[in-house]
Formats: structure tokens, sequence, C-alpha cells
């Protein structure tokens, strides 16, 4: 699964894969592809990166244990990469932002997480153009 409006959003200079501190009904609902992305971000607290408000419904076969679709999701990453994030985020105009969630080789499930700074509207445009003259030449090459 995409964050599809990040990319639309802002202009993503480094990728990190981590992984998550999940419950099992949550990856159950992973596997159905039941995430939205809506509004969500992550913070640095006390050494630990922490994704909010990313959306992973509720799982349909779960009982009274199922999890709040809306609960704080740790992120586990090195001491030194978070050192590295931290160090970027106290920079003017830095954002960290979940891109994509997806299962590895193994069978456990990563999110990617990127740091990005927000577009302007005329980069917003730009980026419009380039995918539309990307698209019209891979028609004429067909």
């Amino acid at each position: 699964m995409k964050n599809r409006s990040a990319y639309h959003e802002f202009f993503i200079d480094v990728k990190y894969e981590a992984g998550m501190v999940l419950l099992g009904t949550e990856v159950k609902s992973i596997r159905g592809g039941r995430v939205s992305f809506n509004d969500s971000y992550c913070l640095i607290h006390k050494g630990e990166i922490w994704v909010k408000s990313l959306h992973i419904a509720e799982y349909s076969h779960g009982n009274l244990n199922n999890h709040d679709p809306l609960r704080d999701r740790k992120l586990l990453l090195q001491k030194k990469e978070i050192k590295k994030i931290e160090t970027k985020l106290k920079e003017k105009g830095y954002t960290l932002i979940p891109l994509r969630l997806f299962f590895n080789d193994k069978n456990m499930v990563k999110i990617e997480i990127g740091l990005a700074k927000g577009k302007k509207l005329h980069d917003k445009r730009e980026t419009i153009k380039q995918k539309d003259v990307e698209r019209e030449m891979k028609r004429y090459l067909k």
C-alpha cells in the first residue's frame, strides 16, 4: 500500500525502512489491504519513532480483543538512524511521513518512511506536467 498523496505534497529526500510493533489482528487487516494513510505522520518521542493517525481497519473476524484502528504504533529503527533523522528534523521545513506499507521476504510487515520537504503550488503543477509528458511518451513508444 502506497501513500500517493505524500509524493504529491512533498519532495522526498531520504527513505528509511523500519519494522513496526503490531498486534495479530492488525497484521491480518494489513494483509487484506485495509490501511489508510490519510493525515498520518511520524514523530520522535524520547528517542523512539512513532506513527500517528495511520488507520488500520478493525479485523472483520476479530473478537473482543480487536485493536484500536487509530492507535499510535512504534517503529523499530537503529539508534544511529534515529539520531540522523532527529538532526534532519531540527532543520527548517523537514517532516517525517510514512510512504508505504509492505511485507518483506520473510513475511514481516515493514513501513517505508521518508524525510520530506513540503511542495509549493507551482512545484505541484510542475510535477503534474512532468507526469503528463512521461505518459504521452510511453503512449507514443507503444
